[in-house]
């Protein structure tokens, strides 16, 4: 599992930004990104719990080095900053729930 935390650390760092600047320019594309994602996770065999770890990095990120360029975003950012590590656990489950159910 520690390879998947590097993999995902050097995505984060090497992300090109213009494909960046595509994928959160709206809500819609950033939940199908997201779910792309979460489908290579589960063929990998990643269970939920590891998902969502990995999608609490993810947020965590953009939380700290990406603007919103959204209602949704803002609103996701808002929610994560205000959180505690608990809350952010949890709604980075919801957020898996949400991208799976698309």
């Amino acid at each position: 599992m520690e390879n998947v935390n590097k993999k995902v650390d050097e995505k984060l760092k090497n992300f090109d930004d213009e494909k960046k600047e595509d994928i959160l320019a709206n809500f819609n594309q950033f939940k199908q990104y997201l779910n792309d994602k979460v489908e290579i996770g589960e063929k990998m065999g990643l269970s939920d719990e590891r998902l969502a770890q990995i999608t609490e990095k993810v947020a965590d990120y953009l939380s700290k080095n990406e603007e919103p360029k959204n209602r949704e975003e803002h609103l996701l950012q808002e929610l994560w900053k205000v959180g505690e590590k608990e809350e952010r656990h949890m709604l980075a489950h919801m957020l898996l729930r949400m991208v799976q159910k698309e």
